[in-house]
């Protein structure tokens, strides 16, 4: 049985990141979708939220479920016995990114392994980012999350 961790803040899960998911889930067993907490990022949903939006966003996906980290991803990593790490990438920046981190987890876990997919096609461009842009300008961001995810966003954006 292979595992793969597709860690990140989530905020929200956007339909790149489920795109992100099914790919993971093409190539391993089972996906462990890990919303962490990244100390130089402001939030717009809370923890319990954005763990709530990717329950909702794989909820039909078999051998996917979704777990709440506040700890390092190294440490989540030897405590699920994960294959490995997904990442995705959309552009050249993004890529660097990324690689610097996989080099860092590796060098503080030399047992981690990271797996970098290239974002293409309708997802190749949307990040949470435009999804909160939506939403700041009043915008349902239909097409951007998942539909079983967007009445829980809409209604937590009202304070409900």
């Amino acid at each position: 049985m292979s595992l793969v961790i597709v860690p990140g803040s989530f905020d929200p899960m956007t339909m790149g990141h489920r795109d992100l998911v099914e790919k993971a889930l093409k190539r391993h067993d089972e996906v462990v979708v890990a919303v962490m907490i990244n100390a130089s990022k402001r939030y717009l949903f809370d923890m319990q939220t954005r763990l709530e939006i990717a329950k909702l966003t794989v909820a039909d996906l078999p051998n996917v479920r979704v777990v709440a980290e506040k700890g390092l991803l190294i440490d989540l990593f030897d405590r699920l016995g994960a294959s490995a790490v997904c990442k995705g990438w959309r552009n050249e920046k993004d890529y660097d990114y990324e690689i610097r981190m996989a080099d860092w987890n590796r060098e503080h876990n030399p047992r981690f392994r990271t797996e970098l997919i290239r974002s293409r096609g309708e997802f190749a461009d949307l990040s949470s980012t435009e999804v909160r842009a939506a939403l700041a300008e009043g915008r349902a961001p239909e097409g951007l999350v998942h539909p079983n995810a967007l009445p829980l966003i809409l209604t937590k954006l009202k304070g409900e």
